[in-house]
């Protein structure tokens, strides 16, 4: 038999031209569907080589099974399709978060409030807590919405990656937290940062969220003390941010990082519980990984990891 014999007529040409490339350069490599007597096929990935002997130049050919491979490689490419979609549908969502869900809750919240105003005198204390609740819980909801269209739009409305200075960016952090920092006397502690390829505004949701935490989650009887250092390994930047507040049961490290997985009532401790589901996100955007480490009552160090790219700078 021929070579091309083993496979279909649509492949034929094909390895035609290969055994020749093979004659003329030395070696070739091609995918091809080889034909079996009983007419099954199968992918097989071969290479093909010159010999050179005394009698002339002689082919030699290696053929692989990739029949796994491709398996692997449609349900990848399935896989890949869902995804899309999913993002698309994520898409939507965050449409339907911005401008439909918005306006009723302004709405409600609103007429609510006018409606303190307007009948305060004949309301009694009941009617007053009662209007207070239902505002308390559409601003919530808001805050809920917000929260997840920032979720959403981390992969689709993200800035490219550009030198980012972390110095400015913690800098602007400690502005926009400055009245808590001040009400808590927290003492924030900071090591000289690098200048990195990231998203500057989501490097600042960033840091703000994890400082914003380490606020929040303090003891009642001492003042926050928070470091925020960074080491640099041959293939990334670890960040770190420790404090001494109340800690994390061990248990509960993997559920922190979920969407809606609140450890406290929001009697207790305010927020939408999405701050480090959001965190994780963002830095999963850029390429790295995020964790904790801590114990109840003993303080809590997450760490976070960026990429080291040519383009950084110390």
């Amino acid at each position: 038999m021929h070579p091309t014999e083993l496979f279909g007529d649509e492949d034929q040409a094909l390895i035609a031209e290969r055994i020749e490339q093979t004659f003329q350069t030395g070696e070739s490599n091609v995918e091809a569907v080889l034909v079996s007597k009983t007419g099954s096929e199968l992918p097989y990935f071969f290479t093909g080589y010159r010999l050179d002997s005394d009698n002339g130049p002689i082919l030699i050919g290696t053929g692989l099974d990739i029949s796994e491979r491709k398996k692997w490689e449609v349900q990848l490419a399935e896989k890949a399709e869902e995804l899309t979609r999913s993002n698309e549908d994520l898409e939507h969502f965050a449409y339907i978060a911005s401008h439909d869900l918005q306006e009723p809750l302004r709405m409600v919240a609103s007429y609510l409030q006018l409606l303190d105003r307007r009948y305060t005198d004949k309301l009694d204390q009941d009617g007053k807590e009662f209007i207070a609740y239902a505002v308390d819980g559409a601003t919530r909801m808001k805050r809920l919405i917000n929260d997840l269209l920032a979720y959403s739009r981390v992969g689709t409305r993200g800035r490219p990656f550009a030198p980012t200075d972390i110095n400015v960016i913690l800098g602007q952090v400690q502005t926009s937290l400055q009245t808590s920092i001040e009400e808590t006397g927290a003492q924030v502690s900071i090591e000289r940062m690098p200048t990195i390829m990231a998203d500057e505004t989501q490097m600042l949701q960033l840091f703000q969220n994890l400082l914003a935490n380490a606020i929040k989650f303090r003891k009642k009887d001492q003042i926050p003390q928070i470091d925020i250092g960074v080491k640099k390994t041959v293939s990334e930047w670890q960040f770190t941010l420790s404090d001494n507040g109340i800690g994390i049961d061990p248990q509960f490290f993997d559920r922190i990082f979920v969407l809606f997985q609140r450890l406290h009532g929001k009697e207790k401790y305010s927020g939408t519980g999405l701050g480090l589901a959001l965190s994780k996100r963002i830095v999963e955007r850029h390429g790295g990984r995020i964790w904790v480490e801590s114990e109840l009552d003993q303080g809590s160090c997450f760490y976070f990891t960026i990429p080291n790219k040519p383009e950084d700078g110390v």
